[in-house]
């Protein structure tokens, strides 16, 4: 197998990452908006070429992800409508499907693109912030254009499958939908959030000194690329739209309760929000304080999160929860751990540090 990158940053070089460690024969091959994004990938390993822009070498792949910013993901359709075999399968891993849909539709390349989303990430950027287990247990959503011969969509699966991911075939309509709600609707409001909070500060800046962990919690995913959000903004506006009228209108129905000292009101919007919040697939069965929970990122194989558990047992550390991550975008680590009080969360970042274990906590 020839598999093509076009891009290659935090989700690009997780994918490629994921392909040299599960399928080691294959021959991966990859354009960079920055040189030295190519020279790290060749250096690690991880592509065989470096290919310049528009590299008629993409010619010979079996399969091409595009992996830079969404709409500039729309730019290479032409290019490589001219030069790829009539078996390869186009591919990208942008989180709005319509747009790109629509864009192949057009181009006739409706037997070859197979639209995708992993829903993993965070707000760290960059071939340098790759890693070949970021996929694991994520679900990675897969839309099949029309037209793509059924075998090589369960081709395409069982290749997402094999890097550790859990696949979820949807529509485009429905990818784009759930995703504005889920996804690009947070983002605007933390964006919003952050603004706001800019706007409303004290000239001693005394707001930004006493943001404490539940603001910078809410408002972390703020820190994502500026120009990637821009675009996706630009090409799922009609789903935006509809999901921000729907957040507007709970805002001012918030703002009318508080002003008419609506107890029971607000009582209401907070225990409606709370109860549905609880019921999110998570491995908790409610609200947690973040202090209490450690994020550690794990090769998902046999005996991994035994030794953990192990490991914190021999130190006589309680655990309250553990569970597995399947949507990781807003997460930093695969394997969360919830534990009883701050204390033991405390002991067990500094164990599994100093084992050279990647722990995040949020503060």
């Amino acid at each position: 197998m020839k598999i093509g990158f076009i891009g290659l940053g935090l989700i690009g070089g997780s994918i490629a990452r994921a392909l040299r460690k599960f399928h080691p024969d294959y021959e991966l091959m990859a354009s960079a908006h920055s040189r030295a994004t190519l020279e790290e990938a060749l250096a690690a390993g991880v592509i065989q070429t470096a290919c310049r822009d528009r590299d008629p070498r993409f010619g010979e792949c079996d399969c091409i992800f595009l992996c830079a910013p969404v709409q500039t993901n729309l730019t290479y359709l032409p290019f490589l409508k001219e030069i790829i075999k009539p078996s390869c399968i186009l591919t990208d891993v942008g989180s709005v499907k319509g747009e790109i849909h629509k864009a192949v539709e057009e181009l006739n390349l409706t037997r070859n693109f197979i639209g995708g989303h992993p829903m993993a990430g965070s707000e760290k950027t960059g071939f340098s912030s790759s890693t070949d287990y970021l996929l694991e247990n994520a679900y990675y959503v897969i839309t099949p254009a029309g037209e793509v011969p059924l075998p090589q969509v369960s081709a395409y699966v069982e290749l997402v499958s094999s890097l550790g991911a859990i696949p979820l075939v949807l529509t485009p309509g429905e990818h784009d939908y759930i995703v504005a709600a889920v996804s690009h609707l947070p983002h605007i409001a933390a964006s919003c959030l952050v603004g706001a909070i800019a706007r409303l500060d004290t000239p001693e800046e005394r707001m930004k000194m006493l943001a404490a962990g539940g603001f910078r919690d809410i408002t972390r995913i703020a820190s994502s690329s500026p120009v990637m959000w821009e675009q996706i903004c630009l090409s799922n506006r009609e789903q935006i739209s509809k999901v921000l009228d729907e957040y507007i209108r709970l805002l001012f129905q918030a703002k009318y309760l508080v002003e008419k000292g609506d107890g029971a009101g607000l009582e209401e919007l907070f225990g409606s929000a709370k109860n549905y919040r609880d019921s999110l697939s998570d491995v908790t069965s409610g609200p947690t304080p973040r202090d209490f929970v450690l994020y550690c990122d794990i090769y998902d194989e046999a005996g991994g999160i035994a030794t953990i558990t192990t490991l914190l047992a021999m130190n006589s550390i309680n655990i309250k929860n553990i569970g597995i991550l399947h949507n990781r975008e807003f997460e930093d680590g695969v394997l969360r751990i919830e534990f009883y009080d701050g204390e033991a969360c405390q002991k067990a970042l500094r164990i599994l540090s100093d084992r050279n274990y990647t722990v995040h906590r949020r503060d």
